[in-house]
């Protein structure tokens, strides 16, 4: 009975995990916003920052205010503004309302990605923990996977991408309501609210460091390849928008599936190993991308670095909290702080663009992105607390 009244708890939870998926719209939505708008690549590459900044600037602040308010609160709140974000378009949608969209969209997000995850842990056996945070990344993925469909869908249906709006609004609302009226006890806890500066502090930790940088560069690398795939199909195999849209689906479609097999291969692998494995790959298939022309072959190798890299993330939060398990909310709150990697890389993809005149700069933006990770799966290997 215990056991299915924790399952139900999770429901709302794992719906959560669905709505932090949202943020991976401003990857397809770039395209069609680049097109609508006519903006250049630099300019169309700070869309992406629209979002992912505020996880620089919010995320250390969201974890102070959940030792405060709670994790619970927190998730609420996030999702409150992320019902704010979606709903903008419906009334009013030009180049000003895209931009308000995305930035509350990004600090919805942002709120999220800080509580949604230790929310879990209140209900999750620390044991299962990867596992789970895993499952809520596949859920994430099935978010990112369905957003290209839907949004090509209005878009040939309706001559209208944005109305894709009016589905995640509806998705946000029943997730507020669902969780506001689900209980989940939280504990007490005898420590001190985190402060910035002790949160900050952790940074001199080598391996809550290199966890901190791995993030910022998973996500840069994720965002990346969201944004540049469509383009890359344009670009080499002369497709037009809407069909080359779709690329991303095919991205998320494998990191989806890679998260599948993540949750299970962590249970009989180390996370270390499985990292300088998975990395090896993504790394070899992106040097691969670069030269890749024919359109069956760059969505192959997108579809090989989407499922070596599905799992990263989960892995790479997961080694830093069981460094330090009892600073669960500052060490959320400093990795989130690292998705601004989505911020940081895409206007660097876009301006590498411009000045080499084609997709290879994007591309070699990523590389640099797998060559760091790689070189944390060895290194991290050596700062990990033994469990």
């Amino acid at each position: 009975m215990q056991k299915e009244q924790s399952n139900l708890k999770l429901l709302p939870i794992l719906l959560g995990f669905f709505i932090m998926g949202f943020c991976d719209l401003v990857g397809i939505s770039v395209t069609y916003a680049q097109s609508q708008f006519n903006w250049s690549e630099t300019q169309a590459g700070f869309l992406p920052s629209m979002v992912f900044l505020w996880f620089f600037i919010l995320s250390i602040p969201a974890a102070m205010a959940m030792d405060k308010y709670g994790r619970k609160n927190l998730v609420s709140i996030g999702l409150l503004i992320t019902l704010i974000a979606t709903f903008i378009p419906i009334i009013s949608f030009n180049e000003t309302s895209c931009y308000i969209t995305f930035i509350l969209l990004g600090i919805g997000n942002t709120i999220l990605q800080v509580s949604l995850n230790p929310l879990l842990t209140n209900i999750v056996n620390g044991k299962q923990l990867t596992s789970f945070i895993t499952g809520g990344q596949f859920i994430k993925a099935i978010s990112s996977f369905v957003g290209p469909l839907l949004v090509g869908y209005f878009s040939l249906k309706y001559g209208s991408w944005e109305k894709s709006f009016y589905v995640y609004t509806l998705i946000t609302f029943i997730s507020l309501i669902w969780l506001f009226f689900t209980k989940i006890e939280e504990g007490v806890t005898e420590k001190k609210t985190a402060s910035f500066s002790k949160t900050i502090g952790l940074l001199k930790d080598r391996n809550i460091l290199l966890s901190f940088l791995g993030i910022l560069c998973i996500v840069g690398l994720d965002v990346g390849m969201n944004t540049v795939t469509p383009k890359l199909l344009i670009e080499r195999a002369g497709l037009a928008k809407e069909a080359a849209t779709y690329g991303s689906s095919w991205y998320f479609a494998a990191r989806t599936i890679g998260t599948v097999f993540g949750i299970f291969l962590l249970r009989k692998f180390s996370e270390k190993v499985f990292f300088k494995i998975n990395m090896s790959v993504v790394l070899f298939a992106l040097v691969a991308l670069v030269f890749a022309e024919n359109q069956s072959l760059i969505l192959a190798l997108v579809c090989i670095i989407a499922f070596g890299s599905s799992s990263i993330f989960a892995v790479i939060y997961t080694l830093a909290i069981k460094s330090k398990p009892l600073l669960t909310n500052e060490i959320s709150g400093l990795m989130v702080t690292g998705v601004a990697g989505g911020a940081v890389f895409p206007p660097l993809m876009g301006f590498a663009t411009d000045y080499i005149g084609s997709q290879q700069g994007a591309v070699g933006i990523i590389i640099l992105c797998a060559i760091f990770l790689l070189y944390c799966s060895f290194n991290l290997n050596n700062s990990i607390v033994q469990q």
